[in-house]
């Protein structure tokens, strides 16, 4: 029998018995167990991991789609026809044989994990009371699962401000929990919120017996006032809010002084919008913040902004703060945490760690031990550049992490600008000397008064984003897929009649201009590292997606991939033999690229192969095992990013013949 049969049949086994031979722990951060996928990363640690190996490098190509699922939402737009859903993001669970998911409008579907029949759905309706949802509408990433064994429910946090609580086998409401079957989460922040300046579109987080709440909070507001993004504890069986962390303190608590001259009562967001990690072992809740408003000045929020862009790790059953790590101060450059930690047991030097690693947008991994907060490797003050806009005061240095090294570029220089050709690189210089400004990471924006618009690189989508990072615990190493997507930015003075700010920034950002409509710098554009976490050394590095190496300019140069993505880099996921990553690239008429799922050697980085999609994949991949047969499912289609147009929502499952 081979090592590859007799695991398997170890599996098996495991699956039958309801138990899993490689657990330690029922609560470790050690992947997906029992062959489910029961949270939306894999396991509450976020690894995205399962050592499932049926489907490995000899077989992958073999894979067929068994059934593809059209989404409910559908329905909704045939009827509401100005309600239009946006990219299908949903990365769906799997339990005792149903996938669970959510749809963009937050309807809650279960279906048959083997055929992809609907078993049963839930509409909460939210279309009918919200015109669109804060931020990028109609979009929603998933749904969380409990269970104590007898009992088990679906949770989900609705674009209409609701968390609500389905039982799994039905569907139905729990009459008991909240009022009807429903907590409103638009009460009890302090300040009056709508669904148009908050909103509801990642899974919560499930620690023990308590609903860890987070929320979406418009960008680029243009008022000192904002809608608060606080964090909120509900008991799973009630509906009863436990506790209420408030990521914008109130005087007399800890970190108030870091939001000068009162700033912390009427500033906002400093949000939760992604997902968050869980130790079960612990009872901790590791909560990624995002950045106060404005995105991108903060003359009225002088100080370091605590615990704004922080890690930060609570008690799940009490939410009070047990440590906390600010990662950018006094944030100036939207560098949110776009994603949940990932909880990985390491050994460094011979001592075993109990670890938390952190992505981010600027291409950092911050690790800590996650019981004390204590960085494993130094965490180094750095000077960074001084802010030039009036009535801002930028901070004077920002945490660099010493190991491991960025995963991505950072800050733009001359040496950085492409130069596959001569005649290239001479018109990137002049490109840059005649319309941009350039400098190393955390050089602030400034007024076109001080000069031209800053290149910011990473941007504000990030080097990495939402889909996250995934952890192979049988290597210890750490798969990033990130993008360098250089991002431009201005700030303007504001319509005193709309704004009480003295600068905001004109518009978004916007993409950097390149030669003859090629990227500014220098490939790859989409990569994918990966770090060993004993070490914080990389292992390998290599681009994920064939890029613009068909353009004219460069097409005879017959370049190897320069990797290519859409808003990020893609979802990773890794088995016990290889390395699966989605595309983040837009559908574009004629390229194939982006609708397919590659395939990785996790071990050396090289690039196996594809598996065809019929429509580019906006949800993460997950994999399970259902009636001895391993299967790959994953949300494809939707609208575009900024709406219009799109591919009709599907989830595809795929298995071997």
């Amino acid at each position: 029998m081979t090592k590859r049969a007799r695991r398997t049949r170890r599996l098996l086994l495991a699956v039958l018995l309801g138990t899993a031979p490689w657990m330690p722990c029922a609560w470790g951060q050690h992947g997906a167990t029992n062959g489910e996928w029961p949270s939306f990363g894999g396991d509450p640690g976020n690894t995205k991991y399962s050592p499932l190996d049926q489907i490995g490098s000899e077989n992958f190509r073999d894979l067929e789609i068994a059934w593809r699922w059209t989404s409910i939402s559908g329905e909704v737009t045939g009827t509401h026809r100005r309600t239009r859903p946006g990219q299908f993001k949903a990365t769906p669970l799997m339990v005792g044989g149903l996938l669970y998911l959510s749809t963009a409008f937050s309807q809650v579907v279960a279906l048959d994990a083997g055929t992809g029949k609907l078993v049963w759905q839930y509409d909460p309706k939210s279309y009918e009371t919200v015109r669109r949802p804060a931020n990028i509408g109609w979009q929603h990433r998933g749904i969380a699962y409990w269970s104590d064994g007898e009992d088990g429910r679906v949770l989900i946090a609705t674009h209409d401000l609701k968390l609500v609580a389905l039982n799994a086998k039905s569907g139905e409401l729990y009459p008991d929990f909240g009022e009807h079957g429903k907590v409103d989460l638009s009460k009890d922040l302090g300040r009056p919120v709508t669904p148009r300046s908050v909103t509801h579109s990642s899974p919560p987080a499930i620690c023990r017996d308590t609903v860890v709440v987070g929320s979406i909070v418009a960008d680029l507001a243009i008022t000192r006032q904002g809608p608060p993004g606080h964090v909120r504890g509900y008991d799973v069986r009630t509906g009863k809010r436990k506790w209420i962390f408030r990521t914008v303190p109130r005087a007399g608590e800890f970190g108030v002084k870091t939001w000068e001259k009162g700033s912390w009562k009427y500033t906002g967001a400093a949000n939760v919008w992604s997902m968050m990690a869980v130790d079960n072992e612990l009872g901790y809740v590791y909560l990624p913040t995002g950045t106060p408003t404005n995105d991108f000045y903060g003359g009225h929020r002088l100080g370091d902004n605590i615990f704004a862009e922080s890690v930060v790790c609570l008690d799940g059953e009490t939410g009070k703060r047990v440590w906390h790590f600010q990662c950018v101060h006094h944030g100036l450059w939207d560098y949110d945490f776009p994603t949940a930690p990932t909880l990985m047991d390491i050994t460094v030097d011979g001592k075993k760690i109990k670890a938390l690693a952190q992505i981010s947008k600027q291409a950092f991994t911050y690790v800590f031990d996650r019981v004390t907060g204590k960085p494993v490797w130094p965490i180094e003050e750095r000077p960074v550049p001084a802010s030039s806009t009036p009535g801002e005061r930028a901070s004077p240095t920002q945490p660099f992490p010493t190991r491991p090294a960025p995963f991505d570029r950072q800050g733009v220089t001359e040496d950085d600008l492409i130069d596959l050709t001569p005649e290239l690189r001479a018109e990137a210089l002049e490109i840059v000397r005649a319309e941009y400004t350039i400098g190393p990471l955390f050089t602030p924006p400034r007024t076109l008064e001080k000069g031209k618009p800053v290149i910011h690189l990473p941007g504000d989508a990030g080097a990495a984003n939402w889909p996250g990072a995934a952890f192979d615990p049988e290597s210890s190493r750490f798969f990033i897929p990130s993008l360098s997507s250089p991002r431009a930015l201005v700030l303007v003075k504001p319509d005193p009649a709309r704004s009480d700010l003295d600068w905001v920034p004109r518009g978004w950002t916007s993409g950097v201009k390149g030669p003859r409509g090629l990227p500014l710098v220098k490939p790859p554009y989409c990569r994918i590292t990966a770090i060993d976490m004993r070490s914080g050394d990389h292992s390998w590095m290599t681009p994920h997606g064939d890029g613009p190496r068909d353009h004219p300019a460069i097409r005879h140069l017959k370049l190897p991939p320069l990797g290519g993505g859409g808003f990020h880099a893609g979802g990773p996921m890794v088995t016990g033999t290889l390395l699966f990553v989605t595309h983040g690239g837009r559908d574009v008429p004629g390229d194939e690229s982006p609708r397919r799922l590659s395939v990785y050697d996790k071990k050396t980085g090289r690039y196996l192969g594809s598996i065809p999609l019929p429509a580019t994949p906006y949800g993460n991949p997950i994999t399970y095992l259902h009636e001895g047969k391993q299967w790959i499912v994953v949300a494809v289609g939707g609208g575009r990013f900024f709406g219009g147009g799109g591919v009709k929502p599907e989830l595809v499952g795929l298995r071997l013949p």
